[in-house]
């Protein structure tokens, strides 16, 4: 399978070999065409999708809601990922605009792409149970599990990252520590070096009486030992072995990160889901109608009153 992306569809390749897409990221290597073709396929998808949401009430509805769509999750991303991108750079994370953007376009792909496979399941209940109440929360229901798995994908990319010390500040070089080598007797000199000599010592001056003096002992030499060499076993690197398809083998010299450890990056990583969830339902609610209400004529907007939550609690027990 193609590495850069030029399959047919895009999302085939995230699902098949999410592990390159990591690895293209990781290595910074032909992200905009990349997040081009997940720009592209996401919003033919929730074009398509929207499409089916608004076309409950009429046809000019689902011309309007396979725009808003698409511009909901587009102007979501805008406004969320400027903070993404800062609090990372904050805590010593090494990540380029291009990479975050690449990551968090992976999981809006993979939510579109699931969303538009629900399409035909929405389009049967909207023929055989034309239910508002219903038909609203089915699709809200579709789009937060589509949403739940691609956040999944991110937060699984992130991971990675994470393993190849992205998410960590960078840390010095270590310079190695200059051992020094002992002086061995009878080892030849190192050129330029001056050799001791050797210094005569008078052991003792003759006697007043004109004898000489008594004889000193002199202690033999003591040998000096002769180092030891060592045997260093060396073994031969092992064969490359292939990692099996589905798992992810790291980069030499990759930083792993430790087990049981979690970056500050990655507790923010999950902070700002929430953050993304909050933002895109409130503007999900600002850019309403998607479906259109039976008993009210068309509108591009409605007036800003109430919240997403109320809604969603009163269509529940509206049921």
């Amino acid at each position: 399978m193609a590495t850069d992306g030029s399959g047919p569809l895009v999302i085939e390749r995230i699902l098949r070999d999410r592990h390159g897409i990591w690895q293209q990221v990781v290595e910074d290597r032909d992200l905009h065409a990349l997040t081009g073709k997940m720009l592209a396929a996401s919003a033919v998808a929730l074009a398509c999708y929207g499409a089916v949401l608004g076309a409950f009430h009429s046809f000019l509805m689902a011309l309007t809601s396979a725009v808003k769509l698409p511009l909901l999750f587009l102007v979501t991303l805008a406004i969320c990922l400027p903070t993404l991108y800062l609090f990372n750079l904050v805590f010593g994370a090494r990540l380029s605009v291009r990479q975050a953007v690449s990551m968090v376009m992976v999981a809006i792909t993979v939510t579109s792409m699931l969303a538009v496979a629900f399409a035909p399941i929405s389009l049967f209940f909207l023929i055989t149970a034309p239910d508002y109440g219903f038909f609203k929360l089915l699709n809200v229901a579709i789009l937060t599990l589509s949403a739940f798995v691609g956040l999944k994908f991110l937060t699984g990319g992130m991971q990675v990252l994470n393993d190849h010390g992205l998410l960590a500040p960078a840390t010095p070089a270590q310079v190695p520590a200059t051992v020094a080598t002992p002086m061995t007797a009878g080892a030849p000199l190192a050129e330029g070096s001056v050799p001791a000599r050797p210094v005569p010592v008078t052991v003792g001056a003759a006697n007043g009486d004109g004898t000489a003096p008594a004889a000193v002992p002199v202690a033999a030499a003591t040998p000096v030992p002769q180092p030891v060499p060592v045997a260093v076993a060396t073994q031969p690197h092992p064969p490359f072995q292939p990692a099996p398809t589905g798992f992810y083998r790291p980069q030499p010299g990759a930083r792993v990160a430790t087990s049981g450890q979690r970056p500050a990056s990655m507790t923010l990583l999950y902070i700002w889901i929430l953050l993304f969830g909050f933002v895109g339902t409130q503007l999900a609610w600002t850019l309403r109608p998607f479906f259109g209400s039976p008993g009210q004529d068309f509108a591009l907007f409605r007036s800003i009153e109430g919240n997403f939550y109320a809604e969603i609690l009163r269509t529940i027990a509206n049921l």
